[in-house]
């Protein structure tokens, strides 16, 4: 005769609260990575060349060496509203250092609109229409916002899909630039070093080549006085 096991009940309340602490962690840990340093070494960007509302051309390759902010977004995205003002506050806090920031808008209502949204809201880094490219290539799909951080090297450091808080953001460019700096001055002193020992060398063997002739010299002197004695 089989035995009957009583399981554990579990009830609806249980199950929609690990529901929600489950959602919340998956929103929260971009941003606790972004702030804290968290995670691996990032992927590749995609190489988009886009047009800025401004009428300039921004391909990502041409930025590499600035740390950057690649953010999908649309005027009517609440969320989207929220996090540009701390996006503008960072750009002009750190832009003279080496970040910056390509607004992509997801809007089809054109670009007028887009622009007087900017106009009132205040933002001046650039911005662009996203291009079906360009979403693809990110895989932003139609969650935004959606916000890829962009190291000096050219990879994805951090994503974030929904409001990327400032505190988070800059803590994350004022660590990717620390990077970056730290990488540059390696390699200017590595150059510096290589052209030191070179020149070094160089030296060395111009000195050799002087003694060298020096001697010579003074050998050729004593024959021809040999020669003239009586």
């Amino acid at each position: 005769m089989g035995t009957k096991r009583n399981w554990p009940g579990v009830s609806l309340e249980a199950v929609l609260w690990i529901a929600v602490l489950g959602f919340v962690g998956y929103r929260l840990w971009p941003q606790a990575a972004s702030a804290l340093g968290l995670g691996g070494g990032g992927t590749e960007a995609p190489d988009i060349r886009v047009e800025t509302l401004a009428g300039d051309t921004i391909a990502l390759r041409d930025l590499r060496g600035q740390v950057v902010l690649v953010n999908f977004w649309a005027t009517w995205c609440p969320p989207c509203r929220y996090e540009m003002p701390g996006f503008q506050r960072t750009y002009e806090r750190y832009r003279d250092r080496g970040f910056t920031i390509l607004g992509l808008s997801t809007d089809r209502a054109g670009r007028g609109t887009v622009q007087r949204f900017l106009d009132e809201m205040g933002i001046t880094y650039p911005v662009a229409v996203a291009t079906a490219e360009a979403i693809q290539l990110f895989g932003a799909g139609n969650l935004i916002p959606a916000s890829f951080l962009i190291d000096t090297e050219g990879r994805i450091r951090y994503t974030v899909k929904g409001v990327y808080t400032e505190t988070a953001l800059t803590r994350a460019v004022e660590r990717l630039l620390r990077e970056g700096g730290s990488k540059e001055s390696r390699t200017g002193t590595a150059v510096r070093s290589a052209s030191t020992a070179a020149g070094e060398s160089e030296s060395s063997r111009a000195h050799g080549r002087a003694s060298e002739t020096a001697t010579e010299g003074v050998r050729a002197g004593n024959e021809a006085g040999q020669e003239v004695e009586p």
